[in-house]
């Protein structure tokens, strides 16, 4: 989920495809809008994701709200519920459900604001960014502490090997085009097993699952929300300005946490690999590494299951990128191909990038660098650097 969008001078129109469901909308809204002071004609579209989900934006006496457009057919919001009642528990700066029509699929929530931390790096200047990441440092452990098991889905093998087969399934076969033979698929079983192996030897914590800079709120325009001017002012980008609706109390809550949905309960180095390795936003690995050695410092005092070596850990921390990357080719392929959003293919070279450099430093996935180079036109010397893609 990401809410995040500039609040336009002329409200973006809602359109319906399906006319009932339009008029669930209305009749739930009205009643939503009596209950929590609700202004109707300030309804205007705030962002679609991957899913099937939509948000608004609408403005209320209280300040600006989101609604939650999940059509329960489709979308089970149940999870978005339940972590973000854990990510509260834990103190991180999450949308609070003001209110939820589980049989229709339509929600209320607090607004973190219209500015994503994707949107406010700067990416000339790698270190000018180092206090926005350290935020979502402090973020990130806040989350791991409040983990205990039983409570979310299990990282296992089952979901880590769904999640590979994505990558044949979806990248290599329907968007390559290419059929897997048996040379092939002993390459890719084999590759498969080892990286699985690798990730469950890590201890296990609450993982987001997509920990990144889009699904992150800029923690500075969440702090200056509490300076905004009183309701009825005109913002400066135009509508009117709302009033805060939480102020942080931690230096981890100034940042707000979105698109936790598909949280589970696995691998330590899932979501520092998610922010550092980024679907979106790639940089130098001097940078990836000063972040992730000051996150694995951070998480050692606060006695988080890290390791004493730092090499360990970052070789960790690389598997597990791997293993995300490679089902981020697959799920952004079906994407394209199953639910006609070419979007997410632009950034194909970013991530197979990833995919290649892990591969190329690691002599046990030299097999798996092969075979996607094949896939991939490839034809370079044995010699490969991480790198900067733009």
């Amino acid at each position: 989920m990401s809410q995040a969008t500039t609040t336009p001078l002329i409200p973006d129109p809602i359109v319906w495809t399906d006319s009932q469901r339009a008029a669930q909308f209305e009749r739930w809204l009205v009643t939503t809008a009596a209950q929590h002071h609700l202004q109707p004609d300030t309804l205007r579209l705030a962002s679609a994701d991957a899913s099937f989900r939509r948000y608004f934006r609408i403005n209320s006496a209280a300040g600006s709200r989101i609604i939650m457009d999940a059509p329960p057919e489709r979308e089970n919001s149940q999870p978005f519920v339940k972590v973000a009642q854990l990510m509260h528990d834990a103190g991180l700066h999450a949308p609070e459900v003001l209110a939820w029509d589980a049989s229709l699929g339509f929600m209320l929530l607090s607004d973190l604001g219209s500015q994503t931390m994707m949107q406010v790096i700067d990416k000339a200047k790698p270190q000018a960014n180092l206090p926005l990441y350290l935020q979502a440092v402090d973020a990130l452990i806040r989350w791991q502490l409040a983990s205990r098991p039983d409570v979310l889905p299990p990282y296992d093998e089952a979901l880590l090997r769904r999640e590979l087969e994505l990558f044949p399934d979806w990248y290599l076969v329907q968007h390559k085009g290419l059929t897997i033979d048996k040379d092939m698929r002993f390459t890719l079983d084999n590759s498969f097993k080892q990286i699985i192996a690798a990730n469950l030897a890590q201890p296990s914590v609450f993982v987001h699952r997509d920990f990144m800079p889009r699904n992150l709120m800029a923690p500075t325009l969440v702090a200056a929300r509490t300076a905004l001017p009183p309701e009825g002012a005109v913002s400066p980008r135009g509508g009117p300005a709302a009033k805060p609706l939480m102020t942080p109390t931690t230096s981890g809550g100034a940042l707000g946490v979105l698109d936790f949905q598909d949280a589970v309960y696995g691998p330590i180095t899932y979501d520092i690999a998610s922010l550092m390795r980024d679907a979106f936003l790639s940089w130098e690995e001097d940078f990836c590494l000063d972040v992730t050695v000051r996150y694995w410092e951070k998480a050692r005092q606060v006695g988080l299951p890290v390791g004493e070596d730092f090499g360990e850990f970052y070789r960790a921390v690389e598997w597990m990128g791997l293993q995300r990357h490679l089902k981020v080719a697959g799920i952004f392929a079906r994407l394209t191909l199953r639910d006609r959003k070419p979007q997410y293919l632009a950034d194909t070279p970013r991530f197979i990038h990833y995919i290649r450099s892990t591969c190329a430093r690691y002599r046990e996935l030299k097999p798996l660098l092969r075979l996607i180079d094949k896939a991939e036109g490839i034809v370079e010397p044995d010699i490969f650097g991480f790198g900067r893609q733009a």
